[in-house]
């Protein structure tokens, strides 16, 4: 699977998906795109999934009718910014929006 890490995610991080074929954003070329052109790109490039810690995107960007898959992470030590209305409470640790188009991981 292809997959983008946004510039907010340490580098280092690909090294959790060995399985993988995991790209950085500066490496493939799309650094400092906001979320839309950076989505678009990202589709167009073939990355299945993008990697991010802005929990922002869902509220501005419209994911229906994308062929990317959004994950936003949230570390232990970061603050929960998401709207009530947008969190599920698993034992998982894994909540999805209303929509079903982004995920949100613990």
């Amino acid at each position: 699977m292809k997959i983008l890490l946004d510039e907010c995610l340490p580098l280092d991080f690909r090294h959790h998906l060995p399985d993988h074929e995991v790209h950085t954003a500066e490496w493939a070329g799309f650094k400092s795109l906001k979320n839309g052109r950076l989505l678009q790109e990202a589709e167009g490039a073939g990355y299945s999934v993008f990697l991010t810690t802005d929990q922002g995107i869902p509220h501005q960007q419209n994911l229906l009718g994308r062929s990317i898959a959004v994950l936003v992470i949230r570390f232990a030590n970061e603050p929960n910014r998401r709207p009530a209305s947008n969190r599920r409470n698993d034992s998982n640790g894994v909540g999805e929006d209303p929509t079903r188009q982004i995920a949100f991981v613990s």
